[in-house]
């Protein structure tokens, strides 16, 4: 415990200064209470796909101090359950967002390996701990979302519409995500999720277009037409879910671009999707 209270000073200080990357936090630094029963070390690649995760972190991109919003997003890459982008839909969006004003929350969380709950449960806990040190983070602690791409996409959906009081984000931003369990799903995501031979009612669980209700946060979602890995269809029963219920949301479809494009500079609409981001999330 003398150690995690070394870490948490640690924390305090470096937020003090100008914006910069800060070094890892446990999500659960007294060890999860699960295992997700990956036993292999974990690696990371040449092109920044983070292999064998086995334990929750969140590595913080603090705001610049001069466009300094007060508000946060958590940043969960994809990799369909098997892996994590870390890079193209991690700390490259993350660096962007701080710079803009946006504190970020890169959250390398737990692959499920068919442990399904995992990934919530780190989502859950990672808000908590934001909203906890929110005021000597220099965070407002009802500007807390969530964004995530692909299967990190299915993550960032699940928490829109899996949470209690302390846990709700407070906006979303979805990239070209896997919402749905169900026909239209992901395979490979469904498969590392909750496996090939589903029980209906656990898929149902975890097709989040089924899930949406009256206090889901607004959220905003991009996404390509001729996507060919996630069905777009994905973010449209989203999407339609939450204008059924009232819920303020906006969703982009660039005329292509495919899947994956992430923050990489090659993707043809990498501009405008910049400027269509900073226009909705700063909007109030």
């Amino acid at each position: 415990m003398k150690k995690l209270g070394l870490i948490i000073i640690s924390i305090g200080g470096i937020f003090n200064m100008l914006a910069q990357e800060i070094t890892e936090i446990p999500v659960w630094p007294d060890g999860a209470k699960e295992s997700n029963g990956i036993t292999k070390q974990e690696t990371t690649d040449e092109n920044g796909y983070i292999w064998n995760i086995s334990s929750a972190s969140m590595k913080i991109f603090s705001a610049d101090k001069v466009k300094d919003t007060g508000k946060a997003i958590i940043i969960c890459p994809g990799g369909g359950y098997a892996m994590e982008a870390g890079r193209h839909e991690g700390s490259d969006f993350a660096e962007w967002f701080a710079a803009n004003g946006i504190t970020a929350i890169l959250l390398k969380y737990r692959l499920p390996n068919r442990h399904h709950e995992i990934p919530l449960k780190d989502t859950q806990e990672a808000i908590r701990i934001i909203r906890k040190n929110a005021e000597e983070w220099g965070i407002h602690p009802q500007k807390i979302g969530i964004a995530g791409f692909s299967a990190g996409g299915h993550v960032a959906s699940t928490l829109l519409t899996h949470f209690d009081e302390i846990c709700r984000p407070d906006f979303g931003i979805l990239f070209y995500p896997v919402i749905s369990m169900n026909n239209i799903t992901h395979t490979g995501s469904r498969n590392n999720l909750i496996g090939n031979r589903p029980d209906s009612t656990l898929a149902d669980y975890y097709s989040n277009e089924k899930q949406v209700q009256k206090d889901t946060p607004p959220t905003l979602l991009l996404l390509s037409d001729d996507d060919q890995t996630v069905a777009p269809e994905n973010s449209t029963l989203f999407y339609n879910a939450l204008k059924t219920n009232h819920i303020p949301a906006c969703m982009y479809i660039f005329p292509e671009g495919g899947h994956g494009w992430g923050f990489k500079k090659s993707f043809k609409y990498h501009d405008e999707m910049k400027k269509l981001i900073l226009d909705w999330i700063n909007r109030d």
